[in-house]
């Protein structure tokens, strides 16, 4: 498959720059890879798709406040910092991203805070707009957690073009984030509401939890044509006993094991036995998958509608088929669906 393959035209109304007004009341594509037959649903409708003991499978991460803007010593330029990830908490040590970058040089420090009471120095460049801070803090590890995030907003994607709101920490976070670590949302979790999961558990569905640390490179421009040439970045995943063992028990009885988002996708796919069976893991994944493509473990998935060129509508083709998955987001265009994080969701049985 080619990059171009994916390109598509979006009109700038289609992305949703606001979350429904309930999670479970989004709307719905529910397309059949059998048939072909696309349906237009809410998404609470999907209690309609699945029967006992067929098993959805989420994303457990958390994300934290990881946007924040500091000015520079001397120039007092305003300087945007994306925490990335903790290298070091005994050091402070933080992988960030800075904007703008050719203002930024190892040594320099960046002070944060109405009343700067929070500084950092730069002692490392990583990549061309990757930086290594060290943050000087005298207090307990948890009192300066704490002072950072306070200092931090919600990281909703740029392509959401408005100032972050205070519903935006609640909204942008699925109901059962538990673990923190990531600095994108599992979006096709955001649609569970605690009413639909009860309905769901009514009905004795089973629910399985998995953690992959969604990272920005998801949003990351791919610059090759030839998509075997790409390198996605490295995402750290666990899948532990208790999530294998409700998972497996779903395949072994048949029933249906439902991925919600293209991140359970790719922590399953990153975990499965030649067996067709999930193991459990440790460590990290830069699992690519784009058309075509065979998939071990789950036999639905749920996921929201992506931007053009975007990694995780190449991994929705190849589990939709590419074809139909095109004509649907045609469709979806068609009939005004809502793209991006806060936006309409697809199931794909």
């Amino acid at each position: 498959m080619k990059l171009s393959q994916f390109k598509f035209n979006l009109p700038e109304e289609n992305i949703a720059l606001y979350p429904a007004q309930h999670r479970d009341e989004s709307r719905l594509m529910v397309i059949d890879r059998t048939t072909g037959k696309m349906e237009h649903k809410v998404f609470k409708d999907i209690l309609s798709y699945f029967d006992k003991g067929d098993t959805f499978v989420f994303n457990d991460t958390k994300v934290f406040p990881a946007r924040m803007y500091g000015n520079k010593e001397k120039t007092g330029a305003r300087i945007e910092v994306f925490l990335l990830r903790e290298l070091n908490p005994e050091l402070r040590l933080w992988d960030v991203l800075v904007d703008p970058a050719r203002k930024i040089r190892i040594g320099n420090k960046l002070y944060f805070g109405e009343d700067d009471s929070m500084v950092a120095e730069v002692i490392d460049n990583t990549t061309s707009r990757g930086r290594t801070l060290r943050f000087l803090y005298d207090g307990s590890h948890d009192a300066f957690k704490e002072a950072l995030y306070a200092l931090g907003e919600t990281p909703l994607p740029k392509y959401i073009n408005r100032p972050v709101e205070a519903e935006d920490e609640q909204r942008y976070q699925t109901i059962f984030a538990k673990k923190e670590g990531a600095v994108v949302a599992p979006a096709a979790g955001l649609h569970f509401s605690r009413e639909l999961m009860k309905r769901l558990e009514i009905k004795d569905c089973h629910f399985a939890y998995v953690t992959l640390h969604y990272g920005l490179g998801n949003f990351r421009e791919i610059d090759v044509e030839d998509l075997t040439k790409h390198k996605i970045d490295s995402e750290q995943m666990s899948i532990d006993a208790e999530a294998v063992e409700i998972v497996n028990r779903a395949k072994d009885n048949k029933a249906h094991v439902c991925a919600v988002g293209t991140s359970v996708m790719r922590a399953m796919e990153s975990a499965v036995g030649t067996n067709e069976r999930l193991k459990e893991y440790e460590g990290w994944t830069n699992k690519f998958i784009f058309p075509p493509y065979d998939f071990g473990v789950a036999t639905r998935m749920i996921t929201n509608f992506h931007m053009p060129y975007s990694t995780m509508l190449m991994m929705a083709a190849a589990f939709g088929g590419y074809d139909l998955i095109m004509d649907a987001y045609q469709v979806a265009i068609k009939e005004k669906y809502k793209f991006g994080a806060y936006g309409d969701a697809m199931l794909i049985i």
